[in-house]
């Protein structure tokens, strides 16, 4: 069939921008865009006369001149053209020409810097293939003095850098959604998740061709996607139709990558499906971004021009993509909020109370499920991850399931969480395959290679993934979560892709047990039916049952109708705190890495050693108390103390760590138990056991209250059980206390 020729076909062709949409943007770019000529020269005064203030030395340096003679010694392989130093040096005109056709102007800017560029002041190392070809040809060149065009060296043939122009700072950050067509041409930022990574291939910048017969070298060089080889020697000096040889080493060829980004999750509408751009990157810019990233591009947006059958099969449609000039990966934080001034005063005035207040800041038109909501304020500030010298890294996120009855408002508390965290991907158990948590293996269109595309956990990198009905998913599905959980990697070995990748995330599901209602006659174990290797990744298993209780119901009720009635929730002691505000103190006590001080590391052992003792003795408890418990402790007390902007752990820190896990089962174990009387006298007893076991501990015949406080409030009790607990028995004579009740005596002692 007829092929497509590039690089001798007319100056339309080549060009991606049509003529008419050129001439429009040349009318509006005012002066400074009317000949070939004239544009050359204004950029040529521009790079050897521009002159900027070392930030060092304060002396006035040549900026672009200096930037030339590093590629002239080889340093560099790029010249960045700043579109700011053109406006200064230039003028508006000319920084808005090439500004809304920067195709064109990059090769206007070449030919500028190949006027300017000087020789190397310092020797080149050794010379490569490239110099020795280069040097034959001029050699070959000055002795038969040829003038045949397609035996001239080309200049991107000479040239050993990439020319970038980089948008002016005032700027703005275009979403996806904005870039419509009247961009097409235009220099452009843009921000998004990338969310597939195609392989580095080379491609193909001059091809060099050799004559059989004559032994005369052709250069064609090559502009567009596609190209037609010569297959017959064109010049009339040579030969008569002598066949071309490609020479591949004396061809140039450059790196090619595609990715493809998409909208962040918090810019894409409600109902509407994320928008998805074609990203070609070369040279210097490839390998600089893995699946997952947060990066900000900026680049040329153009149509991909097709051919032959492919055009026929697109009809009328064409595809556009963005050819990159910059790209900057993002820090995956909360770091953007600081900067606000309304952010930076908040932080400035909060108390004490904040860990409180903000999580009464969760929803508030949710009634109840205060210590519900300060698990999920710990789950969003998360613990300290720790890397050790050897490579080891110990986990910090927190890992929270919530399961219990339907309408106890589980899902709206992840909608919830979803929108206030920066970075967080919700999804649903049945909607969401084992593929679609970790990472796809799929055909890439342009090469038929085989590419990976990340899914939900490796999206929410550094961030949260909410999973609602998590009971629903495949059992098969489920254990692709068991991997994210730990390690906080995803694993592929697939179509001979094998990888890692990084899966930095947090994990908030919310189940229902096994019989949709949690039936308080079977033991736990067969209510929650998820495997215990599962379990025991969450550092926190929440339980929430819905139990008839008169005044619990009518307080709800009362909630909810006020809720309906005025539009907002009832008021509470203090305002609640914005979701701005809240992104912004989450993200500057993120910066605190608190450590465990000697005095509470011992008693954190003594803690955990306890907590074993008590789930050896307890055979209706729920779960079981393993290392990770441990770790779930020090997580969650870490969390405390930078909610409190402390560089140290606290023992109230790990007392409160202790009783957010004892009351996440409290609910279980006192289902079937209806009367308040027996729970009292359960926590009398409760409470009477612990100092026992604490004399017995310590051997010594008196105890002090102050150290079975924190005891007692970690195991979900309240300070008027112990005042009670310490009557009832000062009554039976079991113990004497002291006047200030300080000093418990036992009477046999």
């Amino acid at each position: 069939g007829r092929g497509f020729r590039a690089g001798s076909d007319s100056e339309r062709s080549r060009d991606p921008v049509p003529r008419s949409r050129r001439v429009a943007m040349d009318q509006n770019a005012a002066v400074g865009d009317d000949t070939y000529d004239q544009a050359r020269e204004s950029l040529t005064k521009f790079v050897q006369n521009f002159v900027e203030e070392d930030p060092i030395t304060n002396q006035p340096t040549y900026k672009y001149l200096d930037a030339l003679q590093r590629v002239a010694n080889r340093q560099e392989k790029k010249v960045e053209i700043e579109l700011d130093d053109v406006f200064e040096h230039s003028g508006e005109a000319l920084s808005e020409a090439i500004r809304c056709n920067t195709q064109r102007y990059v090769e206007l800017i070449a030919d500028a810097l190949d006027d300017c560029m000087p020789e190397a002041s310092v020797a080149v190392a050794e010379e490569d293939i490239a110099d020795v070809l280069l040097r034959e040809r001029q050699t070959r060149r000055d002795r038969d003095d040829n003038t045949d065009a397609q035996q001239q060296v080309p200049k991107e043939l000479r040239r050993r850098y990439e020319v970038r122009v980089l948008p002016r700072t005032k700027d703005k950050l275009l979403k996806l959604r904005e870039v419509k067509a009247e961009r097409i041409g235009q220099l452009l930022t843009v921000k998004g998740i990338v969310t597939r990574v195609g392989e580095v291939k080379p491609q193909i910048k001059v091809a060099t061709y050799t004559c059989e017969m004559g032994g005369y070298e052709v250069y064609q060089e090559v502009k567009q996607a596609k190209f037609m080889p010569l297959f017959t020697c064109p010049v009339p000096s040579c030969c008569t139709n002598g066949k071309l040889h490609l020479q591949t080493r004396g061809s140039k060829f450059g790196q090619f990558q595609e990715i493809k980004i998409q909208e962040e999750a918090d810019e894409v509408p409600t109902g509407h499906v994320p928008r998805m751009m074609t990203v070609h990157l070369t040279g210097e810019l490839t390998r600089g971004c893995s699946a997952g990233d947060v990066i900000t591009l900026s680049g040329v947006f153009l149509p991909a021009i097709s051919t032959g059958f492919k055009q026929l099969k697109a009809g009328l449609v064409t595809d556009t993509y963005l050819k990159a000039m910059s790209v900057a990966a993002h820090k995956k934080s909360y770091h953007e909020y600081t900067d606000d001034d309304e952010v930076k005063d908040f932080i400035a005035q909060s108390g004490d109370d904040m860990y409180t207040q903000m999580a009464q800041s969760i929803a508030p038109e949710i009634f109840g499920h205060a210590d519900v909501k300060k698990a999920l304020l710990l789950l969003m500030v998360g613990g300290a991850t720790r890397q050790m010298s050897d490579g080891m890294r110990i986990r910090g996120d927190i890992n929270v399931c919530l399961m219990g009855d339907p309408g106890v408002a589980k899902s709206q508390l992840l909608k919830q969480v979803t929108n206030l965290a920066p970075r967080s991907v919700y999804t649903t158990g049945k909607g969401s395959s084992g593929v679609g948590l970790t990472a796809a293996v799929v055909r890439d269109s342009v090469t038929g290679d085989f590419v990976l595309e990340g899914g939900a956990l490796v999206l929410a990198d550094m961030g949260i993934c909410c999973i609602d009905e998590f009971d629903k998913m495949e059992e098969s599905d489920r254990t692709a979560i068991h991997e994210v959980m730990e390690q906080q990697t995803v694993s592929i070995a697939k179509a001979g892709i094998t990888t890692t990748l990084n899966a930095r995330t947090s994990i908030l599901a919310a189940a229902n047990p096994a019989f949709s209602r949690y039936n308080s006659s079977k033991t736990p174990e067969e209510n929650i039916q998820l495997p215990a290797a599962l379990l025991s990744r969450f550092d926190l298993l929440w339980l929430i049952l819905d139990k008839p209780s008169r005044d619990n119901d009518i307080q709800l009720a009362r909630h909810v109708t006020y809720v309906h009635q005025y539009g907002h929730h009832p008021d509470l002691d203090f305002d609640t705190i914005k979701p701005k505000l809240m992104r912004g103190y989450i993200s500057h006590v993120r910066q605190y890495e608190p450590s465990v001080p000697p005095d509470v590391a011992a008693y954190v052992v003594d803690e955990y050693v306890s907590m074993r003792q008590e789930a050896a003795s307890d055979t209706a408890g729920i779960g079981f108390t393993s290392a990770r418990t441990l770790l779930a402790t020090l997580r969650l007390s870490q969390a405390l103390a930078r909610l409190r902007q402390s560089d140290e752990v606290a023992r109230d820190d790990i007392v409160e760590a202790r009783r957010l896990m004892s009351l996440s089962r409290a609910s279980v174990l006192d289902t079937g138990e209806d009367k308040d009387a027996p729970k009292a006298d359960d926590a009398v007893s409760m409470i009477y056991k612990i100092i026992r076991e604490l004399a017995a501990r310590t051997d010594a015949p008196a105890v002090n209250v102050a150290e079975v406080l924190p005891r007692v409030l970690s195991r979900g009790r309240t300070k008027e059980d112990l005042e009670r607990c310490l009557s009832e028995y000062q009554e039976l004579n079991v113990w004497h206390l002291n006047d200030a009740r300080t000093v418990i005596r036992f009477v046999d002692s």
